[in-house]
């Protein structure tokens, strides 16, 4: 089991040389849109997660793997820094690094990450309304969504940009009347 302190004094080097080379190559957006790809491929494939993490899988067939993933129409730097972390075993290490990127990228681009959780999916309206919302908050210059659906909140929704969480939820306006009442 890997420690989050190590796993991010790994990913941390890695995801900073992804961007020094979408830096240098101009493809930072380019590589944001692939990392997120990646991202939800792993979120939605248990069999390829533990493929990736599994040490006893030989290098060769992890290789073949993520160029088979990558296609050819694929960028080749982001695919040789793919075949980089097999190299040097450190591609169990993939979600971190892809993550830490992405972190790098809204740093670079002024974007927030919102985390969205509310008791029904958001309609496109909804969502914009969020953003602007968030927007005034913040004052990025944009924001970038991540919503989750939670039965049990009953209405509403939960907001949470950084350390900073916004409880607009029905079980949260219920919670808070309790207390007033009960103190």
């Amino acid at each position: 089991m890997k420690s989050s302190v190590e796993t991010v004094e790994v990913a941390q080097p890695y995801a900073q040389a992804l961007m020094s080379i979408a830096q240098s190559k101009n493809l930072t957006e380019e590589f944001g849109e692939d990392a997120r790809s990646l991202l939800n491929l792993l979120k939605n494939s248990e069999q390829l997660q533990n493929f990736i993490d599994n040490p006893f899988i030989q290098p060769e067939n992890k290789k073949g793997v993520i160029s088979q993933i990558m296609g050819e129409s694929a960028n080749s730097y982001l695919r040789n820094f793919l075949l980089l972390l097999v190299d040097k075993r450190r591609i169990a290490f993939l979600e971190p690094i892809l993550q830490q990127y992405l972190a790098l990228l809204r740093q670079l681009n002024k974007t927030v990450l919102a985390e969205v959780t509310s008791a029904v999916p958001l309609s496109p309206e909804q969502q914009q309304a969020i953003e602007q919302k968030v927007i005034a908050i913040t004052n990025a210059r944009q924001v970038e969504l991540e919503t989750k659906v939670d039965r049990e909140l009953i209405g509403g929704v939960i907001i949470k940009v950084g350390s900073q969480v916004i409880d607009a939820s029905l079980r949260g306006q219920l919670r808070r009347l309790s207390l007033r009442l009960s103190s």
